[in-house]
């Protein structure tokens, strides 16, 4: 049980510039005996409400270096100050807030909210049991107009899609991975790292990108690229919701159309979804 989206704003201040970070948490709780469910017995229950005053005491005392310290912070205050938690697991996801530039020049207190994908982290620990940290990035749309194609797959009497060598390729990327048991981390500076991997892997070289015959060779050299520039991750899970144009036929209009104009296809849409790790980790 527990207590789901606390959200709140973490404002502080050096000197004159002011830094922001909003953040939704999710925190639940297993507890060493189930007596609240099997007999009504709340003496050991901590409340959700206590739960989300924690939560936002731990941020004003802490601050919010990292996501990912401060979901280790509330798994460490739970573990230490009440034996009766035998498992906790918390959610942080960030508001992507970005300091606002005029001409070049850092604003000391203007944000504005960029839609350019949700970072978020996960903790959890069980007693006597590691500390375990997630980390990832969700709702990251990506777009290469050109170097996209699908040829070549199985076709049968209910097939209808025809082969093509040029198309877009557009989707809703979800990327999850495992840091494995906590260590002292930079978290910050490799979640970055993480998302440049991400955004080279999709586009390719600047100046010719690169070609990909499938959504699920695109998420698969995304992953590649990852655990083959980034270390500390053992396993990565991605996610690629695909969204579909299609050429808006022109003739009856007296046009020719060569896709310059097309429309999305909101319903339905293709998913790919694979986890990939580091041979150590699944053998260990």
């Amino acid at each position: 049980y527990g207590k789901n989206t606390i959200k709140f704003l973490r404002l502080h201040r050096e000197g004159k510039k002011d830094f922001v970070k909003e953040v939704e948490v999710c925190t639940h709780l297993r507890l060493t005996s189930p007596q609240e469910y099997l007999q009504g017995d709340n003496s050991l229950v901590i409340p959700t409400d206590t739960i989300k005053n924690i939560v936002l005491v731990l941020a004003k005392k802490n601050g919010i270096s990292s996501l990912e310290q401060f979901a280790i912070d509330i798994c460490n205050h739970f573990m230490t100050t009440f034996c009766q938690v035998a498992y906790v697991k918390t959610y942080v996801q960030e508001v992507p807030w970005q300091r606002l530039h005029e001409d070049g020049v850092p604003h000391i207190h203007s944000f504005i909210c960029v839609p350019d994908g949700i970072r978020f982290c996960e903790a959890e620990q069980c007693r006597n049991g590691p500390l375990i940290v997630f980390a990832g990035i969700k709702d990251l749309k990506l777009m290469k107009t050109t170097q996209s194609g699908f040829e070549g797959f199985y076709k049968n009497e209910h097939t209808t899609l025809p082969e093509r060598h040029d198309r877009i390729l557009c989707g809703e990327l979800f990327c999850k991975w495992s840091y494995g048991e906590c260590k002292d981390f930079d978290f910050d500076c490799i979640w970055k790292k993480i998302r440049e991997c991400i955004l080279e892997a999709f586009a390719g070289p600047p100046d010719c990108g690169e070609y990909s015959p499938s959504y699920q060779k695109t998420v698969n050299s995304i992953q590649m690229h990852v655990l083959s520039r980034v270390s500390q991750v053992q396993v990565i899970e991605v996610v690629l919701n695909n969204t579909f144009y299609n050429v808006v036929d022109m003739k009856n209009l007296g046009l020719t159309n060569d896709k310059e104009v097309l429309v999305p296809v909101e319903a339905p849409y293709g998913s790919c979804a694979c986890t990939l790790g580091r041979k150590k980790f699944f053998e260990a």
